[in-house]
């Protein structure tokens, strides 16, 4: 039995993660620094300077920056940001941008009014925006999360500075403590939801994940992988709920503008958890408070991943999400702590490999295979069929295969995330290499 202060920290986490978002979160954090700056800076911007980490980088290239008609990369984000952000919004900081605001961007950017530069030797979600106004000038500094400002200057003077490691005041609770998650804690937790405390949480990320699913299904957005899955595979079970995640990600990735509930900092991670274990829901005829724990469930098994690897990595992030989403349809299903232990292992076994070249179109042709995936693990698994420790990074306990999967996410492929993005950035020369 979960005590009073472990159920709070699993509800304080949930507040905590799932949160509403526009668009790629990177750009996004880029325009929200942009705004902070330029509110901070009290004046128009006469010139901006962006220097961000690799990471930030890989995810920013390829994609749409959402309410910017169409524009891609760093300089569209910050700018955007800028001159047509509210910073008081956070990451929906451009959602009320205008045309005036979109086609001055196009000016700006033509105009090189912003400089671009990679952080080295810096945390892998690092976004520092210099803004300099004729009188002022001013910077705002974000590290390891979207919204988390570590510092705040303008002219010579720290207006605000602390830790990276400190809880932002505005957006976390000091109780939303990861380090004490279990798997064993998240399924008590879930069959212990006392459904009023999350009702409004869950509600809210089904209601804003649909939506932009069905316009993904509904028009023609990036390589159209989810309409793809429909029109040629059939609406069985199976297909929609990969086709149905899918197709958010095909929107979210080339600028709809539509909001999504983001989980472990990522739109296309929240789209994953959700899409597959609402679909279910609805197939199997599941009451709302069921479906409601069984996104505790996939929820929190996919914060509960990636906290060990970190928010930005050469790490497929859906994967852990898919995860997630499995051992949600797991549980729907009646499944137990081992069933449910089995489901993560044979989605880990299976697709753990993934690695993230940046954010972009083919974003959701790894949902749609890590939720195939977690799907075949889910019915592997009511089979009582697992991958066994041994066998690979897995390990006979499900947690020691999570910190295995964290371990080579987070260290082991941190070389393989430097030479992703020199190549993206065209540092290298493949050629010679080969």
């Amino acid at each position: 039995m979960l005590s009073h202060e472990q159920y709070d920290n699993y509800i304080a986490i949930l507040r905590e993660e799932l949160v509403p978002a526009m668009g790629c979160t990177e750009p996004i954090a880029i325009a929200y620094a942009a705004a902070k700056a330029r509110e901070v800076l009290a004046e128009d911007a006469a010139h901006l300077r962006v220097s961000c980490s690799g990471n930030i980088i890989k995810n920013v290239k390829g994609v749409i920056v959402p309410n910017s008609g169409g524009q891609k990369g760093i300089e569209a984000a910050a700018i955007l940001g800028a001159v047509g952000g509210d910073a008081s919004r956070e990451l929906e900081v451009i959602a009320g941008t205008t045309e005036e605001a979109r086609a001055l961007t196009r000016k700006l950017v033509r105009e090189n009014f912003c400089d671009v530069s990679l952080a080295e030797n810096v945390p892998n979600l690092y976004i520092e925006v210099t803004a300099e106004g004729k009188s002022h000038i001013s910077a705002v500094r974000i590290e390891d999360s979207h919204t988390n400002i570590t510092l705040i200057k303008r002219d010579d003077g720290t207006i605000f500075e602390r830790s990276p490691e400190k809880p932002s005041v505005e957006s976390q609770s000091p109780s939303a403590d990861k380090s004490t998650m279990t798997l064993r804690g998240i399924i008590d937790f879930a069959d212990s939801l006392r459904l009023p405390d999350a009702e409004e949480i869950f509600a809210r990320q089904v209601e804003y994940n649909v939506r932009i699913s069905q316009e993904g299904l509904d028009n023609k957005w990036g390589a159209c992988v989810g309409k793809t899955m429909i029109e040629t595979w059939g609406d069985d079970v199976r297909t929609c709920a990969c086709a149905r995640a899918a197709a958010g990600s095909d929107a979210r990735m080339s600028g709809c503008p539509l909001p999504v509930i983001i989980n472990s900092g990522s739109g296309n991670q929240g789209i994953t958890v959700t899409l597959p274990v609402v679909e279910y829901a609805e197939r199997w005829r599941i009451s709302r408070g069921k479906m409601f724990r069984a996104l505790a469930v996939s929820n929190l098994v996919s914060i509960y991943i990636k906290h060990y690897i970190g928010s930005l990595s050469a790490f497929c992030g859906a994967v852990s999400a898919a995860s997630g989403a499995g051992a949600g349809i797991t549980y729907m299903a009646g499944g137990n702590y081992a069933s449910i232990s089995r489901t993560i292992t044979n989605t880990l076994a299976n697709v753990g490999g993934i690695v993230c070249d940046g954010a972009k179109p083919s974003c959701a042709a790894k949902i749609a295979s890590s939720v195939h995936a977690a799907i075949l693990a889910h019915h592997m698994s009511m089979n009582d069929d697992e991958f066994r420790g041994g066998e690979g990074f897995v390990e006979d306990d499900v947690e020691a295969t999570i910190k295995n999967m964290g371990y080579i996410g987070k260290v082991g492929m941190k070389e393989t995330d430097r030479e992703i993005l020199n190549v993206m950035i065209d540092r290298v020369d493949v050629d010679s290499c080969l």
